[in-house]
């Protein structure tokens, strides 16, 4: 008799150990679902907030439409982006919204504009955020990996269904300097 409550009494143990586990799994990957969502939200800001900035920096720089259109084509291929090639996405605005403050330096005009000044004081605002909420996210997908690969959890962690996600990087095109060329 004692040996069969000391085998129930270990069948318990693995089954919170189990419980303990899946219930981590699932914190950890809801954490990391939680993070995205909060960068689809910085990037919702920022969409909305690039039309006005076109439309303030037209009135002054006529001859830069080029620039200009491509910044509302990369915003709307931004959006409509889905998985890693949003990452891509976003990354291509980025770097063209940087172009854009470049570009102010030649216009003085534009420069001392208090709408622009605003504009571009939110943006990067909102650039920053973007940044902290990447690595933030980034951080809860190492915790995630780190569980499910790691022993105990990568024997349970294909039995209950969890995987490994994949990270938010950064192309070689944004780590680069902005060049405006004229």
């Amino acid at each position: 008799m004692s040996s069969s409550f000391i085998f129930l009494i270990i069948l318990v143990l693995i089954g919170f150990v189990l419980i303990g586990l899946y219930n981590r799994l699932v914190k950890l990957r809801n954490g990391a679902e939680e993070a995205f969502k909060s960068i689809d939200i910085f990037l919702k800001q920022r969409y909305d907030l690039i039309p006005n900035l076109v439309n303030t920096i037209k009135g002054y720089t006529q001859y830069e439409s080029g620039t200009l259109e491509k910044i509302v084509q990369l915003r709307s291929q931004a959006m409509s982006a889905q998985g890693t090639d949003g990452g891509a996405a976003e990354n291509a605005l980025s770097g063209a919204l940087k172009s854009v403050f470049a570009l102010a330096e030649n216009y003085p005009d534009l420069k001392a504009n208090q709408e622009f000044l605003q504009l571009q004081e939110t943006l990067t605002g909102l650039e920053e955020s973007i940044q902290r909420a990447r690595r933030y996210y980034n951080a809860s997908v190492r915790d995630l990996n780190n569980t499910v690969e790691m022993f105990p959890g990568n024997v349970f962690a294909g039995m209950f269904g969890f995987s490994k996600m994949d990270y938010f990087e950064v192309d070689e095109a944004e780590t680069q300097n902005v060049k405006v060329q004229f």
